[in-house]
């Protein structure tokens, strides 16, 4: 599925401090060590790219089955972009450089996104093999199944909570070494 989103439009209706509350909880459960200590995540620039994909798109896959949060769902990538510009300049990359880095960052997450969105809705087993192939460098299945079935939680969780919270960004992702993974 390809997801709408227009990185150059701006968000009027969504507060600031939502979008950075969300994106805020969306960049320290990424950070969280648990995932590179215990789930064999690489502790890189490319492992936390795509754990920081992982949980964007577990809040932005939700966000898009509520009719009032399509301007929170555009502003909250419109953040991740920005964030992601901010860090290649920060790491030194030329103006010249960024663009280009830019949109092959903006394939790399349309295509773990629609890859993860297949996945998940085929089960816990093509979720794993995705999470591997994508987070993992295609190594240790055992905790690409406990990844996945951390996203499985987490997709859920997300499922389960009040509309209202979520466009309030009063919502909080579950630990990464639940009970089920």
């Amino acid at each position: 599925m390809i997801w709408p989103f227009n990185h150059f439009k701006k968000s009027r209706v969504t507060p600031h401090r939502t979008i950075e509350a969300i994106y805020g909880m969306i960049v320290t459960q990424a950070r969280d060590p648990l995932f590179y200590r215990d789930l064999g995540v690489p502790d890189t620039v490319d492992g936390r790219f795509d754990l920081l994909v992982l949980h964007l798109w577990l809040a932005l896959r939700r966000l898009r089955a509520i009719e009032a949060a399509s301007a929170l769902s555009q502003a909250l990538f419109d953040r991740f972009c920005n964030d992601l510009d901010d860090n290649l300049r920060e790491m030194g990359v030329g103006d010249l450089t960024v663009p280009k880095r830019m949109k092959a960052f903006a394939e790399a997450f349309y295509g773990r996104a629609a890859a993860y969105d297949l996945a998940l809705d085929a089960g816990e087993e093509p979720l794993a093999r995705a999470l591997c192939k994508n987070i993992l460098n295609g190594e240790g299945i055992e905790n690409a199944r406990r990844l996945a079935r951390y996203a499985k939680a987490v997709a859920a969780s997300l499922t389960g909570q009040h509309e209202a919270a979520l466009l309030a960004g009063s919502w909080k992702f579950p630990s990464p070494t639940g009970p089920d993974t």
